[in-house]
């Protein structure tokens, strides 16, 4: 991609998720810093408002043009550690939700007051890993997300730290921030960092070190840059920010990872300006949902197809009908994400079940005339419609 191509991605970004990092909302852990998240309101109301894009006092500059804006902000349990007393971040599971629980009122009641400030009305929502796990939380969290977004509210969003243990805890809000984009089909992730962006080698140990301006999305070889394993180099948690970057693009979110203190970052990256490292995503949109499909759901159950069948999926790109399917496999509900396999129990794709396992059972080998008679009512025709199905590679015959 082109420097113009990068700058054009950037103007065209609609919908933008912007996170930002505990260290730069606490001011490395002494209090919410009510000047700087001050300042990125200012901008989340210019990109909404499609207002001036200028700061105040600054020269103005052309208008932007409208956006729809969701913040993940971290913060919580630092802030509730600065109002317990509490010198030293505690190890203690219950006492860290404790400390969410108290930090998260006075975060909550910061970017409330901000955004109101600049004519935005937000609105808290807090998510674990659960939420988006599971099919009918995760369309209900997207449904209350759009929601907001068509009213031009901005949805202030963070880890349910007071509820969330080890097996559903997201681990990171860069994660967070990158299932946020995927979840409502965001066209850019900015994760706001204390670092100026990737760097070729750790800045504060090599006076070499470049900025990475721009690079794919995935590329293993930035992990390496970002501290993966193997690497030398480690660079403070940026090896998160790839990672994310990586999911973000598996739903089509390009990712720009800026220094959360840069004058104007949001706005003078909405109109093409390259700040930090832009991380571009190579999936459209089209195929983004069937690649979430393929990777980020889990499996409820399955469907053996005949050799017919077979063919019209693989070669003709049709749907599945019921009467291909000679078995059925597991327990799953409407929605759910299910193997479509053959007969030597091989995959050939995934995709949503449009009946559960049991009227799966019930309409094997039917046609779709006999659905009403079987089933007491007749939906669709198909057990997975093909703009819902992802194929992942049965072999030939």
């Amino acid at each position: 991609m082109t420097k113009k191509d990068g700058s054009r991605l950037l103007r065209d970004a609609r919908r933008i998720v912007v996170k930002v990092g505990s260290s730069l909302v606490t001011n490395e852990g002494r209090g919410l810093d009510a000047a700087a998240i001050g300042e990125w309101c200012r901008q989340l109301a210019a990109l909404v408002h499609g207002g001036p894009s200028a700061a105040p006092g600054a020269v103005p500059a052309s208008r932007t043009r409208r956006r729809e804006v969701v913040m993940v902000s971290s913060g919580a349990i630092a802030e509730g550690m600065k109002r317990l007393g509490w010198p030293r971040r505690p190890r203690e599971v219950p006492e860290l939700q404790a400390a969410a629980a108290v930090g998260q009122m006075g975060l909550a009641q910061m970017y409330e007051t901000k955004l109101r400030e600049h004519g935005l009305g937000s609105a808290q929502v807090l998510l674990t890993h659960a939420d988006l796990a599971d099919r009918e939380r995760y369309l209900n969290a997207r449904s209350t997300l759009l929601t907001l977004l068509h009213l031009g509210v901005v949805p202030v969003i963070n880890e349910n730290d007071t509820v969330v243990n080890d097996e559903i805890k997201f681990g990171d809000n860069d994660t967070l921030g990158a299932l946020v984009a995927n979840l409502i089909e965001a066209d850019l992730l900015i994760i706001l960092t204390d670092q100026r962006g990737l760097f070729t080698a750790d800045p504060r140990k090599d006076q070499r070190a470049e900025l990475v301006r721009e690079a794919q999305a995935g590329d293993p070889a930035l992990e390496q840059l970002a501290g993966g394993a193997g690497s030398q180099i480690g660079s403070g948690g940026m090896i998160t920010k790839v990672l994310a970057a990586k999911r973000a693009a598996g739903s089509g979110a390009s990712t720009v990872i800026a220094w959360g203190r840069e004058p104007d970052a949001l706005l003078r990256l909405v109109r093409g300006e390259a700040i930090g490292t832009l991380l571009v995503a190579q999936t459209q949109k089209l195929q983004a949902r069937k690649q979430w499909i393929a990777d980020h759901l889990k499996l409820r159950g399955a469907v053996v197809v005949d050799d017919g069948a077979l063919a019209k999926l693989r070669d003709e790109g049709k749907s599945l009908l019921p009467i291909g399917m000679t078995a059925v496999e597991g327990e799953f509900s409407r929605g759910d994400v299910i193997a479509v396999r053959d007969a030597a129990g091989r995959e050939l794709g995934r995709g949503l079940a449009n009946y559960s396992s049991t009227e799966a059972r019930l309409i094997c080998r039917k046609p779709s005339s006999r659905f009403e008679a079987l089933l007491g009512y007749a939906a669709e025709p198909e057990m997975v419609h093909r703009d819902n199905l992802v194929l992942t590679g049965a072999p030939r015959k």
